[in-house]
């Protein structure tokens, strides 16, 4: 079987030749070119880093926000897929810090449900981009993390002896110690430091360190010491080895009677970053952090807040309000909460009566208050005790506070 000839046979069939008019049916229009033109330039183009001419202005704030989340300030958190990115925000992508300064050409993407349009991101290597918002938000969310907005220092106060009420029961001590070993596998690891905690006075317990396996049979020097009230030394043992699991120095240590021991309690972690941890766990607020090895800062986790007040059978309306008028709300300084009526608000606020055709105002129990749009944002359960209507804004008439979630 010749297969050449077969194939210039089926080439050369009558029935495979086409006219000029029937070819011009496969053709495309002149006016479709150009719209498949325009689409296939706008599809190709891919934002590009150049340098930021005015990085000077950004490198402070930069610098800002490391030390910011070295101290605990802030933190990293995980973008989940509800939450917005808004200009002014920081992010982390692949262990480098950009800020979102700017958006421009905004539109609303119909498939995504989200605005989308071309921003100006500056990043801390002194480049910027105009990266697609929906592209950013996609890798923030595989790379990366976004990095929190500052939060008040911890108050120290409970270092203070002046604050130990009568009532207080002085359960010990918290300590950080550096290891002064002259094994060369202990003395080349920095930020080695053992954390612990001591019922006895700190001096009084390494004492005799050169002698003690815990503390790599050799002298140690305080770098840190916290006398703490109320607490329970397994439930602070438990959380350190809890957080800091995955620098926890992995060694063994030979005594004075040959017996191998492994210590627990040592770990390759900056001095800030205890420091840090150490307040938050006795203010309580370290259930809602981790620990990022990479970035050598904490992690917040994105634990959606829960109420603990049963709304069963209640008529909640939920709203969203600025934050000074919330506080206000919570202080009971204010006690009606206004909303104007507006023909998008209207099924909202307001329903009409299929009996009369009348329209009436929706009653509500309860008004759930939201401080922003962000995942975690603060909120609050509000009784309501009476609606009303005065000139095209709707009054809700506020009673006693039924939760509270920070």
């Amino acid at each position: 079987m010749d297969i050449d000839k077969e194939l210039e046979d089926i080439l050369n069939d009558p029935l495979l030749e086409m006219t000029e008019k029937e070819r011009s049916l496969f053709e495309i229009p002149e006016d479709m070119k150009k719209v498949i033109e325009k689409k296939r330039s706008k599809a190709d183009y891919v934002a590009q880093r150049k340098p930021c001419e005015d990085f000077y202005k950004y490198q402070p704030l930069f610098e800002k926000v490391h030390e910011n989340l070295r101290k605990g300030i802030r933190s990293l958190v995980k973008l989940s897929k509800t939450e917005s990115i808004e200009v002014g925000q920081y992010f982390i992508i692949d262990g480098q810090m950009l800020y979102l300064d700017k958006m421009e050409e905004k539109q609303w993407n119909i498939q995504n449900k989200r605005y989308d349009g071309r921003t100006r991101c500056i990043y801390e290597n002194g480049t910027e981009s105009d990266i697609l918002l929906q592209t950013l938000r996609k890798n923030v969310m595989e790379n990366g993390y976004a990095i929190t907005e500052p939060q008040e220092e911890t108050h120290k106060k409970f270092f203070k002896e002046s604050d130990i009420k009568s009532t207080d029961k002085v359960t010990g001590y918290i300590y950080v110690l550096r290891s002064l070993s002259n094994n060369p596998s202990i003395k080349e690891l920095n930020n080695l430091y053992k954390i612990g905690f001591s019922t006895t006075s700190v001096e009084e317990r390494i004492a005799n360190a050169e002698k003690e396996p815990t503390y790599l049979m050799a002298p140690v020097e305080i770098i840190e010491t916290y006398k703490i009230v109320n607490m329970n030394s397994h439930i602070f043992e438990t959380i350190i080895h809890q957080l800091f699991n995955a620098v926890n120095l992995q060694i063994s240590v030979t005594d004075n009677n040959g017996e191998i021991h492994k210590p627990k309690e040592w770990f390759i972690v900056p001095l800030h970053v205890i420091n840090t941890v150490i307040e938050k766990i006795m203010d309580g607020s370290i259930i809602d952090y981790t620990y990022n090895t990479q970035m050598e800062c904490l992690e917040k986790r994105n634990v959606k807040k829960v109420s603990n007040y049963d709304t069963t059978g209640m008529k909640v309306l939920n709203l969203n309000i600025k934050k000074v008028f919330f506080d206000q709300i919570i202080k009971g300084e204010k006690k009606t909460e206004y909303r104007e009526l507006k023909q998008t608000t209207l099924n909202k606020y307001t329903y009409i009566d299929e009996a009369d055709g009348k329209r009436y105002l929706r009653r509500y129990d309860a008004l759930r208050l939201f401080v922003g749009y962000r995942k975690n944002r603060e909120s609050a359960l509000v009784q309501v005790l009476d609606i009303a209507y005065n000139e095209g804004v709707v009054e809700y008439h506020l009673g006693k506070i039924l939760s509270h979630e920070k």
